[in-house]
């Protein structure tokens, strides 16, 4: 899968541009689906039709990176943003913004070095021009993070892993689905970074029974880090409560059970900052019995995310395993 996951992460994707990353997943999965649709707000529906009387299940994983908007150009040719999603301007200073185009800008913060607080209010976009006439964008143009996709063995470390990672989950488990007796939605969704967007049409369209968003979660093996249980390399995370989901404790139960019987590693989540586009799911209509699979991750939200590969491997095997039969979901 690494190959899939470096044209993944190293694709350009913030929030409603999703276009590119849309183009590599169609290609993946197009001699797998039974059928194939990219919606209004973008939203990809690759559906796999089960033989038997299953339920209608969506599985969702968002396309969209974290971003930059343009807001403001002086006439000394730098340039003023918004962030486009959850960016820390922490992470900000030193890096690059690739724009549509092919623009690239250097962030800064103001009087730097002196200045150690960086704020969305005091970074700038510096292009190398002379003056305002020189600059290569516009006000409104859009802009990603650029970094390449680093494989450090079972480590992987890119800039969008959040959620290109959970897209390659969804292709694998999709490819390696022989037969089910469900009907199953594979939603790459959009603008999840902004608001969830995308999840909360497609899932409008689908009307699922059943909801699983497959996501990224803090991982808390890092120096100092308390009270976050989840490890990266020690499965994939059952994420049972964000700040907008709780998981149906069916669902939950037939995830765990399905671990345990296939001898599959797996974490138990609470994840305080956030949610996923599991919330939006378990909403829509009559509601959805919903939850997130997350695979733990350094550094979200930053340029430089880290996973590991025996994570996604055993996401990959929990969703196949659950996804091979009949859905047990009383509580």
């Amino acid at each position: 899968m690494k190959d899939l996951i470096k044209q993944l992460t190293e694709a350009y994707g913030p929030p409603g541009y999703e276009q590119v990353v849309r183009e590599i997943i169609q290609g993946a999965v197009a001699d797998y689906a039974d059928s194939l649709e990219t919606d209004t707000l973008g939203n990809l529906h690759a559906v796999k039709r089960g033989q038997g009387t299953g339920l209608r299940i969506m599985l969702a994983a968002h396309m969209d990176e974290i971003g930059l908007m343009v807001s403001h150009i002086n006439d000394k040719g730098f340039a003023r943003f918004t962030p486009l999603g959850g960016v820390s301007p922490e992470t900000m200073v030193g890096n690059r913004a690739l724009f549509t185009n092919g623009a690239l800008g250097v962030i800064n913060v103001e009087n730097w070095p002196v200045n150690e607080k960086p704020s969305h209010q005091n970074l700038y976009l510096d292009f190398g021009a002379k003056h305002k006439d020189e600059v290569p964008v516009r006000i409104g143009d859009v802009a990603a993070f650029e970094r390449p996709c680093v494989d450090l063995g079972d480590r992987l470390v890119a800039k969008s892993l959040d959620d290109r990672i959970g897209c390659a989950i969804l292709i694998e488990t999709l490819r390696r689905l022989s037969e089910t007796p469900h009907e199953i939605h594979f939603v790459f969704t959009t603008q999840e970074e902004v608001g969830s967007r995308g999840a909360t049409t497609a899932a409008y369209k689908v009307n699922p029974d059943v909801s699983i968003a497959v996501d990224v979660t803090d991982s808390g093996d890092v120096p100092e880090r308390k009270h976050v249980e989840v490890k990266m390399g020690h499965g994939p995370a059952l994420t049972v409560l964000d700040r907008r989901m709780l998981a149906h404790p069916g669902l939950r139960r037939w995830l765990v059970e399905t671990a345990k019987a296939h001898d599959i590693p797996y974490q138990i989540d609470i994840l305080l900052v956030g949610s996923t586009d599991a919330e939006v799911m378990q909403r829509t209509h009559e509601g959805s019995a919903a939850i997130s699979l997350s695979i733990p991750c350094r550094h979200v939200h930053t340029p430089s995310e880290m996973i590991s590969m025996d994570d996604v491997e055993n996401a990959v095997k929990l969703l196949v395993a659950a996804l091979s039969g009949p859905a047990q979901l009383d509580e």
